[in-house]
């Protein structure tokens, strides 16, 4: 596949914490690897039996047992990403390449439920979160580059990451554009406001859906120490946020130099962000701001 053009612009990214500076934690984690026949593990979610249900980049749905067995349960062939658990024990995926599905982990059967927005194909279709009157909420990374052209988005900062509701009955709504890479999404315990991932700026975003606010939307946590990634709400109330790659000291530095020349993207080894399956970036042009 050839190389996308990109045309970058301009960004001011702040100054790294300290923390970004670090490569290791002070707090220990004992981990576990689980091995799973294939590459490009993303998102995961815990079924009603306890099994973690995750996907990989062939297309394949797995499920690993609490005894560490791994089968596969579906194939959606295409790549998933994001992966949520709907009331009906249905699983909503979103893939990158198809859109958003729904897949019956029992038979394996997988229905596109929308893959476009006013007759354009969603291009890095990304992840997304399940609300109780089972609106779905979802993010579409950007309309310029697709998942295997991450590292384009990255350099370009497009700005044109979007979140979505798709609804039972009445389909699908823009909720916002304009988002620097638009990533992992959650609810907060009480469902009042989501929480988005900016993933290039480095930040976390709010948009209420309940109250005398709703609608609004704002920054919620700014400057983190790495690209921020998928996001789950733990039953604590506790939002838990992925950094799968730390800041990236040669991206930041960019911008105070030049921008990244005009022309195809270069080898995205040469910005590798060590990211995983769905890639990272950020961005606006000139600093537009994310609207509704």
């Amino acid at each position: 596949m050839p190389k996308p053009r990109i045309h970058p612009v301009v960004w001011q990214p702040p100054k790294a914490p300290a923390r970004a500076l670090e490569r290791s934690s002070a707090t220990r984690f004992d981990l576990r690897l689980v091995e799973l026949p294939g590459v490009g593990p993303e998102d995961v979610v815990v079924d009603a039996d306890g099994s973690v249900i995750t996907g990989i980049s062939d297309g394949r749905i797995l499920r690993v047992g609490l005894d560490g067995d791994v089968t596969e349960i579906a194939d959606t062939h295409g790549h998933p990403l994001g992966i949520e658990l709907a009331d009906d024990g249905s699983l909503i995926v979103c893939d990158c390449q198809r859109g958003l599905l729904r897949v019956n982990p029992r038979t394996g059967a997988t229905e596109v439920i929308v893959d476009r927005f006013e007759g354009a194909r969603f291009r890095f279709c990304n992840n997304a979160t399940v609300a109780r009157d089972g609106s779905v909420y979802f993010t579409d990374s950007s309309t310029e580059f697709r998942q295997d052209h991450y590292t384009a988005e990255l350099l370009a900062h497009s700005g044109t990451g979007r979140l979505f509701r798709w609804t039972p009955g009445d389909g699908i709504e823009l909720i916002l554009h304009g988002l620097d890479f638009a990533n992992g999404v959650t609810l907060s315990p009480d469902g009042t406001f989501l929480v988005i991932a900016e993933t290039g700026s480095y930040r976390l975003r709010r948009y209420w859906l309940d109250g005398s606010r709703a609608g609004q939307n704002e920054i919620l946590v700014d400057n983190l120490p790495g690209f921020p990634d998928n996001l789950s709400t733990g039953d604590s109330g506790l939002i838990w946020v992925a950094l799968p790659s730390c800041r990236n000291r040669i991206l930041d530095a960019l911008p105070a130099t030049t921008a990244a020349p005009k022309g195809r993207m270069g080898d995205p080894e040469t910005a590798s962000t060590q990211g995983d399956a769905d890639g990272l970036g950020s961005g606006v042009r000139r600093r537009r701001h994310a609207g509704s």
